[in-house]
């Protein structure tokens, strides 16, 4: 299996994996994954689409974050209970699929050579994460997984089943 082939599946199982977890949540999205906060569902959601498209298009590409104005409810400081910060669920999940979805379609274009290219606009300190296409595809797969466990945490707090796959 060549390096690029494993990335599109990583991106495939963690898109199906995680929104499997978060579907489930509509009703119970800000539900906190513990007594003490912690990234709810919605958030979560929203946070996974904003730094997708961080990612592909300010790290890799060099272009403006289409989702720059997600930042603050998604990216910022703290997480909020307040659901009248955040867009609508269905609008998040609509948003956060489409995001994937072009990141799997830019997949497509890439050659396994083209995983080598050096990205456009990586922030200082963090070549080793994102210093090259290959890294910022497959970083924005893992960072699906790093948030898997919040959402089970969260589900937990619901009182919904785990799922075990």
């Amino acid at each position: 299996m060549n390096s690029i082939d494993l990335i599109r599946d990583n991106l495939t199982k963690s898109r199906d994996r995680v929104l499997a977890r978060i579907e489930e949540m509509r009703a119970h999205c800000m539900v906190f994954p513990t007594p003490n906060g912690g990234g709810h569902t919605l958030w979560t959601l929203g946070h996974l689409a904003y730094i997708e498209s961080l990612i592909v298009h300010t790290f890799l590409r060099g272009e403006a974050n289409p989702l720059a104005h997600w930042e603050e409810p998604f990216d910022g400081a703290d997480v909020s209970g307040d659901a009248a910060r955040f867009p609508p669920f269905d609008e998040v999940l609509a948003t956060c699929r489409a995001v994937r979805e072009r990141t799997l379609a830019l997949v497509d274009t890439l050659a396994e050579d083209d995983l080598d290219r050096a990205s456009a606009k990586v922030p200082a300190g963090f070549e080793e994460t994102f210093g090259t296409y290959r890294l910022c595809l497959q970083h924005a797969a893992d960072h699906w997984y790093m948030h898997r466990g919040q959402l089970a945490d969260a589900r937990r707090a619901a009182g919904l089943e785990r799922m075990w796959v």
